[in-house]
């Protein structure tokens, strides 16, 4: 991605929002905004702080970043407490425990944790509180769906997220009962990055030539990680559905984070249920395949994000910034962006889906008019710039 400038971005935000975000900077100038996740690549978190960190940084904050180092059996047991803590029985022993709160008591020795606020996300470096220094104030943010946890694993997280000064959910739903003050932030996408940024026709066209993805019928696109509570093989069986009225293609589109132990068993399981369907193109991107998804966005007809639980589904931001209309699941975030009849419909069954899918393939100009709306949405509500004045509006109310 090209270098750019906070000041590119008032060609595509509201009016007026750069300038609020200057003189929000000069509130908070030269103090310290340390963000610890578990992952630099792969995964919205990632892909956020990617962006959001620089920008932070041109508005004078002195913002970093660090990400917490663990082995095999630590991002298995953290991916079983991320299963749980969205609703799946997951067996999590005490060793299990004991293990994730001993990797996290070796990243405190090695990483450098100081800093005015401290932003911690998701449960990967939660234990962390445990070794904060004497001075900062520490904040939990959590992007998953928290809304009907495994109540045990809850229990065991929640000894470490009372510790902390503040909590951050994407949702009002997925708030629990804390002993601490908490804020709502959405996430966002950034409008100026290779993901989303605008493409030519030539662009679009020589982009899917080199993923031999063929133009010649409506394309139906769900691009993320294969992960199950992303329902890929649901997916698969709702295009079988469609396909029995359109001729379409299907394109899955993903790959694993780095912190995910489960994608490869999943696209497995992906490949078996579509078989040797030659219209179903299944994809398996790096982490920097940023201006092929882009590409794959604009030359979709529709596109799905069938998610059984989802903290927020930045996916459907994207594809609305692109003119897209959206079929998603009736979960987490999606609920927020997707506006029913005005920029897309969310569904709750391989069937909801498919008949949604045909009612659009009929209605091109209904389509159309999604795909505005749902760009104007975004503009307001979704952009990185709006997410950046949250975090530094919470900077300013807890360290003045």
């Amino acid at each position: 991605m090209n270098a750019v400038s906070l000041d590119d971005y008032r060609t595509v935000t509201p009016k007026g929002t750069v300038q609020f975000l200057r003189c929000l900077g000069e509130r908070v100038r030269g103090r310290r905004f340390l963000h610890v996740n578990s992952t630099r690549y792969g995964g919205g978190v990632a892909e956020i702080l990617n962006r959001l960190v620089p920008i932070m940084t041109d508005l004078g904050v002195d913002a970093r970043w660090e990400v917490i180092k663990g082995d095999a059996a630590f991002f298995a047991v953290t991916k079983a407490l991320h299963n749980a803590l969205q609703g799946r029985e997951e067996l999590i022993t005490k060793a299990m425990l004991n293990h994730y709160a001993e990797i996290n008591r070796e990243n405190a020795r090695h990483l450098p944790l100081e800093g005015d606020l401290v932003l911690i996300h998701d449960p990967q470096p939660a234990p962390l509180i445990n070794y904060r220094p004497a001075e900062g104030k520490w904040v939990w943010r959590c992007h998953i769906d928290l809304s009907h946890p495994q109540r045990q694993v809850w229990r065991h997280l929640r000894k470490y997220v009372a510790g902390y000064n503040a909590a951050v959910f994407s949702l009002p739903k997925f708030s629990q009962q804390i002993p601490i003050p908490q804020f709502l932030v959405y996430p966002s996408i950034d409008p100026l990055s290779d993901k989303n940024r605008e493409l030519s026709t030539d662009e679009i066209d020589e982009m899917l030539a080199r993923m031999d993805i063929p133009r010649d019928k409506p394309i139906l696109l769900q691009v993320s990680r294969f992960d199950r509570f992303k329902d890929p093989v649901g997916v698969i069986k709702a295009y079988r559905l469609v396909k029995k009225h359109y001729d379409c293609h299907l394109i899955l589109a993903g790959g694993t984070a780095q912190d995910d132990p489960e994608g490869q068993e999943v696209l497995a399981e992906v490949r078996e249920e579509a078989g040797h369907d030659p219209d179903i193109h299944i994809l398996e991107l790096p982490p920097d395949a940023h201006l092929q998804i882009n590409a794959l966005q604009r030359a979709a007809t529709i596109i799905l994000q069938k998610s059984l639980r989802e903290g927020f589904g930045l996916t459907v931001a994207e594809a609305m910034w692109k003119g897209k209309p959206v079929v998603g699941g009736a979960s987490g975030g999606i609920t927020v962006q997707v506006i029913d009849d005005v920029t897309g419909y969310t569904v709750n069954s391989i069937e909801g889906a498919a008949f949604r899918i045909r009612y659009l393939l009929n209605n091109p100009v209904l389509m159309a008019r999604m795909g505005e709306a749902g760009r104007e949405y975004v503009r307001r509500e979704f952009l990185i710039t709006r997410h950046v004045t949250d975090y530094l509006t919470i900077l300013a109310f807890l360290t003045s």
